[in-house]
This record gives structure tokens, C-alpha cells and sequence, in this order.
């Protein structure tokens, strides 16, 4: 019966990955087609093998998951399924409704609300206290406020240099450039977005090792290649609704755009993967292209958008935490 409850958090943590790459994989080939500069299928691929190749980059941030969340010793298998249950469900129901969230807080949200709900003997006494509330304040909270910001700083500045850089080209020559470099950025930022995101399901399948089989945390070589598949499969599958909403109803793009954007949050990205910080791969990119779109003019980001991307990223973590939190609760009053 344990073996089988492994396998199906295995398998959820898998789904998870799955849903993640396509529901994120607007995040690197979202501006890529809304400019034309590949058709949706070839850069869905090309997103795809990006996403493979960055999931297999280091294991900093899947560290920070299965260590620096809650506090390991007190989790078991059901809060490990409870989490990864609450993460998936949210994850589909923004998908659902186009919205682009982020599946990092997402997962985070669900699993701090997993171990608050389940464990301890009682809810508000015992459960609580086995939350890392420092860690994710640092590693969650900080960056989620501070991501956002420098996605839409950067994206505006280095628009702004672009601009001074190029003012006295032509523009057939600039579009004609910006093309061929959007090609670039948009593998880069497929590749920072799997050194990242892809590492979240890696830490919950290592931490589930560690609780089955009381081993210390590691992730092996086949937890990084198994993820990395799941997350390079999920972007296969596309996920056009987040992709109209990140590549178009923002702001109308062009190449030059586009390049800015993935450049900027591809970097972002890739920083925070290098010291372990699980940030929204989705906050950063949809921020970016607010501060690239807000080079043209102010009023040509469409406000009405970013406002109900915004409160979909400030509630995802509260309503993560809450679903994961209640449903497990709700089992653990049915047992007993």
C-alpha cells in the first residue's frame, strides 16, 4: 500500500510538471508567435527541447522546495498528495480561465497549506507551527514582490537602450534583425524557464523519497531526467489560451519587443535559479513586457488585462495554500 501511495505521488508530481509545462510554456514562446517570428507549432517544439535542456541545469531551487518550505520532519506521504492535488486544481482553473498564474506559487502555497492543515494536533497550534514562515518570506514572498518589478524596470531600460542603439537604422533592417535575435531570447528564456520551474516537481519527488524511505534529501539523476521530460511533454501541448493572453491582449507586440522581454526575464530567471530562488517564471515575463510595451506610450499596456493578471498572482499562493489545506482537512475529518 506505501509503494502504491509513492507511485501516485510520483505520478501527480509528473501531472504536475506536465500541466506546468503547458501551462507555462506561454512564458517562453508566447511573445515568439504573437510577432510571427515562428509559426505556434515550431516554436512549441522549440520551447519544448529548451524546457528539457534547462529542467536538467542544476537542483538549487528544487533544494529550496524540499527543504526550505516546511519543515521535513514532521511531512508524510498524504501531505506530499494533498499538496500536489491542491497545486494541480489550481493550476487547471487558471488555465481554464486564461489566466497566466504562477504553478511555483501554486505548488508552494499547497504544500505550506498541506503541513499547516495535517499536521499537528490541532489546526491553528500544532500544524502552523510546521511551516518555515521565515524561509518563505525570504524565498517566496520577497522575490515574488521584487521579481515583478525588475521584469518591468529591466524590459523598460533595456527597451529604452535598444532604441538609443538602433534610432538611426532602418526599420526593415531592425525588424529584419530583431527576427533573427527573437529566435535566440525565446530559446533562452525556455531554457531559464526549465532550470527553474521543472525543479519545483524535482523536490517534491526527492522529498517523498526522503519521507517514504527516511533518507536524506538528494535528487538523483533520474528524478531531473524524468521532470524534465514531463515539463518538455506539457509544452508540447501548447496551452493557447495563457498564450493569446501573455503574447497579445497585453500589449500588441513586434520582434524588437519580443527580443527585449525574453532577454530581460530570461536573465532574471536564470540568476534566481543560480541561488535557489523558486520565482514565477510568469510574473517575470508578464512584467517585462509591461515595461517593454511601456516604452511605446503608457496607455498602450492594456491596464484592464494586467489588473486581472495581477490579482491572479496575489491570490494564487492564499488560495493554493486554502484548497490543498481544505481538502486535506476535510479527509482527515472523514477518517476520523
Amino acid at each position: 500500500m506505501n509503494f502504491l501511495l509513492f507511485l501516485l505521488i510520483v505520478f501527480l508530481a509528473l501531472l504536475f510538471d506536465y500541466i506546468n509545462g503547458f501551462h507555462d510554456a506561454a512564458n517562453a514562446i508566447a511573445t515568439v508567435v504573437s510577432t510571427k517570428v515562428l509559426s505556434p507549432r515550431v516554436a512549441v517544439l522549440y520551447g519544448a527541447v529548451f524546457n528539457l535542456l534547462g529542467a536538467m541545469m542544476g537542483t538549487e531551487v528544487a533544494s529550496t522546495i524540499g527543504k526550505g518550505i516546511v519543515h521535513t520532519n514532521v511531512v508524510t506521504p498524504e501531505v506530499i498528495l494533498f499538496a500536489l492535488i491542491g497545486a494541480i486544481l489550481w493550476d487547471l482553473f487558471t488555465w481554464y480561465k486564461g489566466l497566466p498564474t504562477s504553478s511555483s506559487h501554486a505548488l508552494i502555497g499547497a504544500l505550506a497549506g498541506a503541513t499547516a492543515f495535517g499536521t499537528g494536533k490541532a489546526v491553528f497550534m500544532g500544524g502552523f507551527r510546521n511551516v518555515s514562515w521565515h524561509g518563505i518570506f525570504i524565498k517566496v514572498i520577497i522575490p515574488m514582490l521584487v521579481s515583478p518589478v525588475m521584469g518591468l524596470i529591466l524590459g523598460y531600460i533595456v527597451m529604452l537602450f535598444l532604441f538609443w542603439v538602433l534610432h538611426k537604422v532602418a526599420l526593415s533592417m531592425v525588424n529584419r534583425w530583431s527576427s533573427k535575435m527573437q529566435i535566440v531570447s525565446a530559446g533562452f528564456m525556455a531554457l531559464s524557464h526549465g532550470s527553474n520551474d521543472a525543479q519545483k516537481s524535482m523536490g517534491i519527488i526527492a522529498l517523498a523519497i526522503a519521507t517514504f524511505y527516511h533518507t536524506p534529501f538528494h535528487v538523483a539523476l533520474w528524478i531531473k531526467f524524468a521532470c524534465a521530460i514531463a515539463m518538455g511533454l506539457g509544452t508540447l501541448s501548447g496551452g493557447w489560451k495563457i498564450i493569446r493572453t501573455v503574447g497579445s491582449k497585453m500589449i500588441k507586440l513586434q520582434p524588437i519587443h519580443g527580443f527585449a522581454a525574453e532577454t530581460t526575464s530570461g536573465s532574471i530567471i536564470l540568476l534566481a535559479s543560480h541561488f535557489g530562488i523558486p520565482v514565477s517564471t510568469t510574473h517575470v515575463i508578464s512584467s517585462a513586457i509591461m515595461g517593454v510595451g511601456a516604452t511605446k506610450r503608457v496607455s498602450a499596456v492594456k491596464w484592464g488585462i494586467v489588473s486581472n493578471i495581477v490579482w491572479a498572482w496575489v491570490l494564487t499562493l492564499p488560495f493554493a495554500f486554502l484548497l490543498s489545506g481544505g481538502l486535506f482537512w476535510i479527509y482527515n475529518s472523514l477518517l476520523h
